[in-house]
């Protein structure tokens, strides 16, 4: 039964996760949360490796104008095992188009980390840390329009 809650749970946020994209106009910034769940006893491995080899990257694509801000959140008290997440990064990008455009990081990547191997084996190594990843879109309203 947990399953079968699991799995609509996902399709429910994957037919939401495609509604954004769709209901939001280019010219607005569209924001996406990442949630990541990690092993017990890694979270300052992961956490170093995540500064090291994917901060990086989202910088430059801040310099590229496709990230408008990015902003990272921790728990302070914990919660039960199947509500955990560790860290929460928001990222603002440009538009709905820009985050879905299967932009070809690798340029930057080989001039980021000369050691591709290094680097390879580093990311492959974070995402083993993993327990769950779950990027969210989500829809921001500043209120502005619920005064009667």
């Amino acid at each position: 039964m947990r399953y079968i809650a699991r799995l609509f749970l996902a399709l429910l946020i994957g037919g939401v996760a495609l509604l954004p994209a769709r209901a939001q106009s280019s010219a607005k910034p569209y924001v996406v949360e990442y949630y990541y769940k990690i092993k017990w006893g890694y979270t300052a491995e992961w956490l170093d490796l995540y500064k090291r080899n994917h901060y990086p990257l989202l910088i430059k694509e801040q310099e590229l104008g496709r990230i408008l801000s990015m902003s990272a959140a921790t728990p302070v008290y914990h919660v039960g095992e199947a509500n955990r997440w560790d860290f929460r990064f928001t990222i603002v990008w440009k538009d709905a188009a820009t985050a879905n455009d299967g932009f070809d990081t690798a340029p930057i990547l080989k001039t980021l980390f000369p050691d591709q191997d290094r680097y390879k084996h580093e990311e492959q190594h974070r995402f083993e840390l993993l327990l769950e990843h779950l990027d969210v879109p989500i829809l921001v309203d500043d209120m502005k329009g619920w005064r009667k």
